[in-house]
C-alpha cells in the first residue's frame, strides 16, 4: 500500500538564543527522520520532553518546513509544490489536534464559527451546506446543538477538545495528527476523548498519528509505535510487541517506567539527564545514559537493523535480546554495568 505521507532523511535545525556574539547555537530538533504513514494506520510517537515529537508532527502536516530532506504527500514532494497547491493538498486532506484546547481555539469565535472556518477558507459547499456540515460535526463528536453559539470560555475542557477534534475533521481529512491531545485534560475526561478518537478512526477510516507522553495509551491505540530520542527515530515497533520485545534499551526503559497494575515492573534506571539538543553527543545520542554503551557507540550512529518480526527495526549497536524480558533487565545485578 502506498504511503499517505512519507518523510525521507528529514532534518529540522533551529537557531537558538544562546551562543557567541556573532554565531548562535543550533538546535537539532529533528535529525535524519525516515517515516511512512499508510492510509488507515495509527502510528504512536513516544519519547521524553524535547525529543522532537511535536516537531515531527508539525512536519508531517506541512506546518513546518524541514531544513533538509523531503516530505512526500501522496507521492509528491510537498515543498516542491507551489504554495497555493500545497495549501489545497495538505489543508484539505490533513487535520491537527493540538495539546491545549484553551489556546488552540479563538476565544472570540463561537463554536459554529470555529467549525465553519475551514469550510469557508477552502470554499467547501454552499452556505446552507456549510451550516449542515457544522451540525453534522457537532453530532459526530458528541456536542449538543445548544452549544453552537457558545464561546470556548463557556465550555469545559473536554468540550473544548471535542470542538478541536471536530474542527480537525471538518474537511474530511485522510490524516489526523494528534499532538498530546489529552495532556491538558482532567483524568476523568481523558478516557472519553481517547475513546472518541478511536471510534472516529474506525468509523471514518482515518490515518492517525498519535503523539503522547502516556506511552501505555499509545501502545493500546496504535498499530505501530515510534520511539524518538534527541530528535532521532531510534526504533519502530509493532504495538503488540513494544512492551516486552522492543530491542532498543531506551524503548525498554520508557515502557518499564509506566505503572502496571496486573504485572508491575520496577523501572530500568537511566543515568543523568537528556543531553542538550544544541550539543548532542557523538555517535549514538543515547550512549550517555545507556548501561550497554561502549567505545563503538561513541564513534558512530548505528544504522537501522531489522528484528525478526515484520515492520520492526531499531538503531542500536548493543540491542536487547528478543527473548530477554523487561523484568530480567530490571533485575540484573548491576543494570548500569556495560557489557
Amino acid at each position: 500500500m502506498n504511503a499517505l505521507v512519507e518523510l525521507s532523511g528529514t532534518h529540522v535545525v533551529h537557531k537558538a538564543r544562546s551562543g557567541g556574539l556573532f554565531t548562535r547555537d543550533r538546535v537539532y530538533a529533528l535529525t535524519g527522520a525516515d517515516l511512512a504513514v499508510a492510509p488507515g494506520e495509527t502510528v504512536g510517537v513516544v519519547g521524553e520532553s524535547g525529543c522532537g515529537k511535536s516537531t515531527l508532527a508539525r512536519v508531517l502536516v506541512g506546518v513546518e518546513r524541514p531544513t533538509r530532506g523531503t516530505v512526500s504527500f501522496r507521492g509528491r514532494d510537498l515543498w516542491a509544490m507551489p504554495a497555493a497547491e500545497r495549501r489545497r493538498a495538505v489543508g484539505g486532506s490533513t487535520g491537527m489536534i493540538f495539546q491545549d484546547p484553551s489556546t488552540a481555539l479563538n476565544r472570540r469565535l463561537t463554536v459554529r464559527r470555529i467549525l465553519r472556518d475551514p469550510l469557508d477558507v477552502h470554499d467547501r459547499g454552499t452556505r446552507a451546506q456549510r451550516e449542515e456540515r457544522v451540525r453534522e460535526l457537532m453530532s459526530v463528536v458528541g456536542l449538543p446543538r445548544a452549544l453552537a453559539d457558545a464561546l470556548p470560555g463557556q465550555l469545559s475542557g473536554g468540550q473544548r477538545q471535542r470542538v478541536a477534534i471536530a474542527r480537525a475533521l471538518a474537511l474530511d481529512p485522510d490524516l489526523v495528527v494528534a499532538d498530546e491531545p489529552t495532556s491538558a485534560l482532567d483524568v476523568s475526561v481523558r478516557a472519553q476523548i481517547l475513546n472518541l478518537l478511536l471510534d472516529l478512526k474506525e468509523r471514518l477510516g482515518l490515518a492517525l498519528v498519535f503523539v503522547s507522553h502516556d506511552i501505555q495509551t499509545v501502545r493500546r491505540m496504535s498499530d505501530r509505535v515510534i520511539t524518538m530520542y534527541l530528535g532521532r527515530i531510534v526504533e519502530e515497533t509493532p504495538a503488540a510487541l513494544v512492551t516486552d520485545r522492543a530491542r532498543h534499551p531506551y524503548t525498554r526503559a520508557l515502557f518499564s517506567a509506566t505503572p502496571g497494575l496486573l504485572d508491575p515492573v520496577d523501572p530500568i534506571p537511566l543515568a543523568g539527564p537528556v543531553p542538550s539538543a544544541t550539543r548532542p553527543p557523538s555517535g549514538c545520542p543515547f550512549r550517555t545514559r545507556c548501561w550497554k554503551a561502549d567505545g563503538t557507540c561513541a564513534e558512530q550512529m548505528p544504522g537501522f537493523s531489522a528484528a525478526s518480526a515484520p515492520a520492526h527495526r531499531f538503531r542500536c549497536h548493543h540491542p536487547v535480546q528478543e527473548d530477554e524480558s523487561t523484568r530480567d533487565l530490571v533485575h540484573r545485578r548491576d543494570p548500569m554495568e556495560a557489557p
